[in-house]
């Protein structure tokens, strides 16, 4: 997983005032005022996934595109939705001229997830969610994980392991502080 992440450069994906800074362990901001999340927490929420080549991750938060080229470098089929228009329009065009292809990038209200291309193997939220969107759940395959850090001001980094049909584990891993989820209504 670290190997994926070296093979990202970082400083690409951040405005360039902070890129002498890209390595740091410290998020950064992007645009709209949303940020690039640090290192370690990129790669805690990718450990917590278990890809493996060809799974089908949904990312809700596509940001800058960070995460979405570390689990490209992965080998994962990306699907990736984004709720800012002007990161959306920025990350569509940039990605795909680095080298990064997502099986899909759109423009859309996270919370809904992307129930024609479910299920999924993983699903990966970048911005903190008050609650568990029940859509996320449903779209995750038997076996599928769901990664979303839950909380308002500070969240707990939370995965959910489908069981069967109906039944899900659940694991906190601490604190954390990310952006906030956005919805249609925000």
């Amino acid at each position: 997983m670290l190997a994926a992440m070296g093979n990202v450069p970082r400083h690409l994906f951040m405005d360039s005032s902070f890129a002498d800074f890209a390595y740091q362990d410290k998020a950064f901001p992007i645009a709209a005022e949303q940020t690039i999340s640090q290192p370690y927490t990129v790669a805690f929420q990718t450990e917590l996934l278990h890809i493996k080549e060809n799974h089908q991750i949904l990312e809700i938060g596509t940001g800058s595109g960070y995460q979405t080229a570390v689990l490209i470098e992965m080998g994962a089929k990306v699907f990736t939705i984004e709720r800012q228009q002007e990161l959306f329009k920025k990350t569509k065009l940039f990605l795909p001229k680095i080298g990064y292809s997502p099986k899909k990038i759109i423009f859309g209200d996270g919370y809904k997830g992307l129930p024609e291309d479910a299920p999924f193997d993983g699903i990966i939220v970048t911005a903190g969610a008050p609650f568990v969107p029940n859509a996320l759940l449903s779209q995750l395959k038997v076996g599928g994980r769901l990664v979303i850090p839950i909380g308002d001001e500070e969240q707990i980094m939370t995965l959910f392991i489908r069981t069967s049909e109906k039944d899900f584990e659940k694991h906190e891993f601490g604190k954390f502080k990310f952006v906030p989820m956005l919805n249609k209504k925000n």
